[in-house]
C-alpha cells in the first residue's frame, strides 16, 4: 500500500460511507446496486472491490452464473431490461471520457427508474468510481 488513506483521510472516507449507506436504504434494489459496483470494478480493474462486491452479491442471494457472466452482460440473456439499462448507464458514466454519458445510454433508464432512482443510481456509479480510484491509486 502506498498510503493508508483510510486513516489519513478518515473523515472524507466516512462521508463516502454515508453516501453508500444512503444508497443501501434507497428504493434501488441492493442487488442491482451491487451488480453495478461489481461491473464498474471490473472495468476499472480494482481487485479488492471485485472480491468484495462478488462476495456481497453471493451473500444477497445472487447466483454464481450471473456474477460470472457480468462482464459479458451485453450478450447474455441473464439480465433483465432494467438491469441492462442500469449497466449501460454505469458503463457510460464510468467511461465518460469517451461516451460523455450520451443520451443513448441515459434514455432507457427512464423506462425503468424514477427520476430519484436515476439520480441515486448515478451517485452509486460515481461513488464506486471514486472508491475504485482510491483503492487502485493507493494500491489497496
Amino acid at each position: 500500500m502506498r498510503l493508508p488513506y483510510y486513516e489519513l483521510s478518515s473523515e472524507a472516507l466516512n462521508h463516502f460511507r454515508q453516501v453508500k449507506n444512503y444508497l443501501a436504504g434507497s428504493s434501488l434494489d441492493i442487488r442491482l446496486v451491487e451488480l453495478i459496483y461489481l461491473r464498474i470494478s471490473q472495468i476499472n480493474g480494482c481487485a479488492f472491490c471485485l472480491q468484495m462486491h462478488a462476495q456481497s452479491l453471493r451473500k444477497a442471494g445472487e447466483t454464481n452464473e450471473r456474477i460470472d457472466s457480468l462482464a459479458g452482460w451485453k450478450v447474455s440473456n441473464l439480465y433483465t431490461d432494467k438491469e441492462q439499462a442500469a449497466l449501460e448507464w454505469a458503463e457510460s458514466v464510468t467511461r465518460i471520457e469517451s461516451t460523455y454519458a450520451n443520451d443513448d445510454a441515459y434514455k432507457p433508464l427512464q423506462d425503468h427508474f424514477s427520476d430519484q432512482e436515476i439520480s441515486d443510481l448515478t451517485f452509486a456509479i460515481s461513488l464506486m468510481n471514486a472508491l475504485n480510484r482510491l483503492a487502485i491509486g493507493m494500491r489497496q
